[in-house]
């Protein structure tokens, strides 16, 4: 593999004009921070107290994962953090080459990274076990499994790159279409799952079912070479290890997003260029879902997911870049800025510390403080409060110019 300073066409320009840090990034970031963090809001919970009300049911779909097929707000979370990932990976590159770093010590920080953000997913789920709980479909083990290779990829054209998304998604879409469906006599109780779920797919597109395809079976095989409470047989919601690797495709379009800021082009340009890209991605994914080609399911991350939310991220990056850095309406965005900028102590305080502190209010405010506009609104109460004191950390650690960074 030749160096990447003589790698030809190098995507990541050291000698490009600086570009000052993006609000626009930022902002956006902390928005899927901040619709994460508001899981401690339970809004399901609401709807399932008031059954008759659409309101309440609408915003309890999008913040919950579809079953399978689908897309909700929810679902827009990691893909939309993993493609910002992409996005800040130039500025940091080029930032960092400005300073006299070398290709090598980048690498070696590359891989720090990758490794830290593995085993940080691992840890936070394994909060509350008894032993250590190998698992990787965490989001930070997801992005952390592909980081390396993204950071190898930011140093080549953008058609080594684009080259690279092809083959992953088309070789990822190949390991499940080759991958044989279940026959007469398998056991789908083994899988977690029903014969006649009503989410699973039919014909050619039950290649992607839950539990019974590709990335199943390599978990099956590859989650049991680590210590175990017991054997690992299925994960309940389908997600799986190798989700990473069209993951990585995710990123990959925002290195493109990343490349598209940096480059020497007006503001109209930028944002022509996200809106044609996120159009022609929704195509292509609707192309191949309603085709039968592949289905677009974000649990096992299928290339059609890929494309599919892709199209959103790269719409919502526009709308944040038109609004935030081109029109400088910044004052709206603060609230977001805050918790955008300092993303890993976001995922850290909702990941690990949201039940900590619900419990410790309801220790020092009473077992029924939350129910003061009755029970249906408890958890309304309670996670809104939980919410603001999270934020209010952040905020602590934003005056203070705090920033956990890996």
């Amino acid at each position: 593999m030749p160096s990447p300073s003589n790698a030809g066409a190098p995507a990541i320009n050291p000698a490009a004009p600086a570009v000052q840090r993006m609000a626009s990034v930022d902002a956006y970031r902390g928005l899927v921070m901040l619709l994460m963090m508001a899981e401690v809001l339970s809004l399901r919970r609401v709807s399932e107290a008031l059954p008759d009300s659409a309101f309440w049911r609408f915003l309890s779909f999008h913040q919950s994962h579809v079953e399978w097929v689908g897309c909700s707000l929810h679902d827009l979370i990691q893909p939309s953090f993993s493609f910002l990932v992409g996005v800040a990976l130039p500025f940091s590159i080029a930032g960092r080459m400005a300073k006299g770093m070398k290709f090598s010590a980048l690498l070696r920080s590359a891989i720090k990274r990758s490794l830290i953000l593995i085993f940080l997913g691992v840890f936070l789920r394994s909060l509350g076990s008894t032993q250590t709980y190998f698992t990787f479909e965490d989001t930070l083990s997801q992005i952390g499994l592909g980081y390396t290779f993204l950071f190898l990829l930011g140093f080549r054209s953008w058609k080594v790159q684009l080259g690279a998304l092809i083959v992953i998604l088309v070789a990822y879409w190949a390991a499940f279409a080759l991958y044989p469906l279940p026959g007469p006599d398998f056991d789908y109780s083994a899988a977690g799952v029903t014969a006649d779920w009503e989410h699973n797919l039919k014909g050619f597109a039950a290649h992607w079912n839950k539990n019974t395809n590709f990335a199943w079976a390599f978990d099956k095989w590859f989650l049991n070479l680590f210590p175990r409470e017991s054997p690992f047989y299925f994960n309940r919601g389908g997600y799986s290890t190798l989700s990473f690797i069209p993951t990585l495709g995710t990123m990959i379009l925002g290195l493109f997003a990343g490349n598209i800021l940096r480059l020497n082009l007006t503001a109209k340009e930028r944002i022509k260029r996200f809106v044609s890209i996120g159009l022609g991605l929704f195509v292509l994914s609707a192309i191949f879902h309603f085709a039968g080609i592949n289905p677009v399911v974000k649990r096992i991350w299928t290339p059609a997911w890929t494309l599919f939310s892709g199209g959103w991220c790269f719409l919502l990056l526009a709308a944040f870049y038109a609004v935030i850095d081109v029109a400088n309406y910044r004052k709206w965005a603060f609230f977001l800025l805050v918790v955008g900028m300092n993303s890993i102590a976001a995922y850290v305080l909702a990941d690990g510390f949201s039940g900590f502190i619900n419990r410790t209010l309801h220790v020092h405010l009473g077992q029924n403080f939350d129910k003061v506009f009755g029970d249906p609104y408890a958890s309304l109460v309670s996670g809104a409060l939980v919410l603001f004191i999270e934020w209010r950390i952040l905020y602590w650690m934003y005056k203070r110019k705090i920033f956990l960074k890996i």
